[in-house]
């Protein structure tokens, strides 16, 4: 358990969310306009990618898979492929642009998160008071740029799509070494979008039990049944893509939702923490009526004169069960009645002696 800004993240804590904007702001404007829409449904966080396409990729040309929709009442997709260099220009904004959207992330209460590729950029973060440095899943075996993020002291949150266990346990010592246990581990299904075979949901369990961190969920597919099912899992962050209009044709937007979702997206959640309850068996007062309402007691079936013995009495059991129960019934009953009672009555311990 540990705190990010006055939030704590962790198995006591309600689950934190982020929204991504990384891959669907098309500029300075627009990421502020995803922010306003993030603070306004009441997330916790926003989460950026600050890199630079022209030092990460060295082939301009290497080409890139992914989905678009076509059409949101049939679902239709299509499929693109394009240089990657093109589409992490997209999303490529000065660092004085930068420092722009974390005021305005600043002004509106929100944490701010960024994915990073280079040591520079995790000291521009630092520069920034960023709140936490994201890993991406790409760079789980990046040991200098791991470390170099660790001695921050910030939180770290290591992506872990298509990484062995071993590569996880291996980023996690660097990170420790460097005396930071600010790590919160993301179960991350690769795909733009996953495909469902490749979610793996129990990973997250398997996490928990192996790690003394939290565990996030970063969610790659359209809708958001697989982040409801996370929470119920365990999931101690959710992180969500984010987008103004899905049909916009470049990567994530098609498993992003839109602003009139993002609400409705967190109220769910909440919900669904809020049924998930305590592991304690505990039944509230009203519980207990209800319950009370629908079980049975010992009604008497004729006339009854005082002193006869309950094994004695024609009893018949029947709702409510307000009275003597049958399992009470089984243990007093050789107790007497007290006084006199009609057919009909519902016996009550003050009928006996």
């Amino acid at each position: 358990m540990f705190h990010i800004g006055s939030k704590k993240i962790g198995d006591d804590a309600p689950c934190f969310i982020t929204f991504e904007i990384g891959p669907t702001h098309s500029g300075v404007d627009s990421a502020k306009r995803l922010i306003k829409y993030a603070a306004e449904a009441g997330a916790d966080a926003v989460k950026v990618q600050i890199l630079d396409p022209d030092r990460l990729v060295s082939d301009k040309e290497q080409l890139f898979s992914y989905d678009v929709l076509k059409d949101k009442t049939t679902e239709e997709m299509e499929t693109i492929e394009e240089p990657l260099y093109n589409i992490l220009k997209r999303r490529y904004l000065e660092n004085t642009e930068w420092k722009e959207v974390k005021k305005y992330s600043d002004s509106l209460g929100m944490a701010f998160f960024a994915t990073v590729g280079f040591d520079d950029e995790i000291d521009f973060l630092a520069d920034l008071q960023c709140h936490s440095i994201k890993i991406a899943s790409s760079d789980v075996n990046h040991f200098p740029l791991i470390r170099r993020a660790a001695k921050t002291g910030m939180c770290i949150q290591l992506d872990t799509g298509m990484a062995t266990i071993g590569e996880i346990e291996a980023a996690i010592d660097v990170i420790r070494e460097e005396g930071n246990e600010n790590i919160i581990i993301h179960q991350c299904p690769s795909g733009y979008p996953a495909r469902i075979e490749s979610i793996n949901l129990k990973t997250i369990s398997t996490l928990k039990k192996m790690f003394p961190y939290p565990v996030a969920f970063s969610d790659h597919t359209p809708g958001y049944e697989m982040d409801i099912a996370a929470v119920a899992l365990g999931a101690n962050l959710i992180e969500k893509t984010i987008t103004e209009d899905r049909t916009t044709r470049s990567v994530e937007h098609i498993m992003s939702i839109e602003p009139k979702e993002m609400s409705s997206f967190i109220q769910s959640i909440r919900e669904v923490e809020t049924a998930l309850g305590s592991c304690r068996r505990i039944l509230h007062t009203e519980e207990k009526t209800k319950r009370d309402a629908l079980r049975r007691s010992a009604f008497l079936i004729n006339n009854t004169i005082a002193g006869k013995s309950l094994k004695e009495c024609e009893i018949e059991f029947r709702r409510p069960g307000f009275g003597i129960t049958p399992d009470q019934f089984e243990t007093i009953s050789k107790l007497k009645l007290n006084k006199d009672l009609p057919a009909g009555h519902m016996l009550g311990i003050e009928d006996i002696s």
